[in-house]
C-alpha cells in the first residue's frame, strides 16, 4: 500500500506505507484522519454502551483496533502462483519473484511450475494444491509458453479451481501467441502488474 502524504510539491508520495502505517517512515508524524474518526466513533459508541469515562475509552481502543485491522486486510498481499515453460524459460520466473519483494508490490509468489518430467514424481498433485493455495494464476508467457504440457496442465487446474487467470509476456521485444483458455495476454510493466493485482 502507497503512502497517503502529500509532499511538498504537492505530489501523491511514491514510498510504501509503514506496517501497520497508512504513511511511509517519512511522513509517519502526519494525522491519520481515518484513525482519528474511528478511535473517535469507537469512544463515542463505547460511552452510549457503558456510560462514563471507561466506556469511552474501551470504545475508543476498539474503534482503533478495528481500523488497524482492516488496515492490514488490505495490506495483505496476494498470493500468486507463476505458471511458466520450465524448459525454456526459468530467467523469468525469477524476475517476477524479484519484483514480488518490492516494498510497494500488491503480491508475493506463494509457487511456481514444478518440472513435469521425471524425477519430479507427483508434480500434477503438487501443482493442484499449490494453485489452490494461491489467490491468482500469472502465466509467464515465451516463445514456446503456448505449447508447453505443463503450462496447459497448470492452466486446466487453474480453470477446474476457479482461479483468475492473467498472462504476461515475459520479454521486452517479439511476437508471442497466448496460452489457450488463459485469458487476455498484458505487457510486463510494473503499473501493469500493480493494476492487475493489487
Amino acid at each position: 500500500m502507497r503512502c497517503k502524504a502529500t509532499t511538498k510539491q504537492g505530489r501523491s508520495c511514491r514510498n510504501a506505507a509503514s506496517q501497520g502505517s497508512a504513511f511511509c517512515a517519512t511522513h509517519n508524524d502526519n494525522l491519520d484522519v481515518a484513525e482519528v474518526a474511528s478511535t473517535a466513533l469507537g469512544g463515542i459508541l463505547g460511552n452510549f454502551v457503558v456510560p462514563g469515562l471507561g466506556g469511552a475509552i474501551g470504545g475508543a481502543i476498539a474503534g482503533n483496533l478495528v481500523n488497524r485491522i482492516v488496515r492490514e486486510q488490505k495490506m495483505a498481499k496476494k498470493k500468486v502462483f507463476v505458471s511458466f515453460d520450465f524448459d525454456n524459460d526459468k530467467i523469468i520466473k525469477d524476475f517476477i519473484i524479484g519484483q514480488s519483494k518490492l516494498p510497494d508490490s500488491p503480491f508475493e509468489v506463494s509457487d511456481h511450475s514444478l518440472k513435469e518430467a521425471a524425477p519430479e514424481s507427483g508434480w500434477e498433485l503438487k501443482a493442484k494444491a499449490a494453485i489452490s493455495r494461491s489467490d491468482i494464476v500469472i502465466v509467464m508467457v515465451g516463445p514456446h509458453t503456448h505449447r508447453a504440457h505443463g503450462v496447459l496442465k497448470e492452466v486446466r487446474m487453474a480453470r477446474n479451481a476457479g482461479k483468475h487467470i492473467v498472462q504476461i509476456i515475459g520479454y521486452r521485444d517479439g511476437d508471442y501467441t497466448p496460452v489457450p483458455d488463459a485469458g487476455r495476454l498484458y505487457r510486463w510493466n510494473w503499473e501493469n502488474l500493480k493494476s492487475l493485482l493489487g
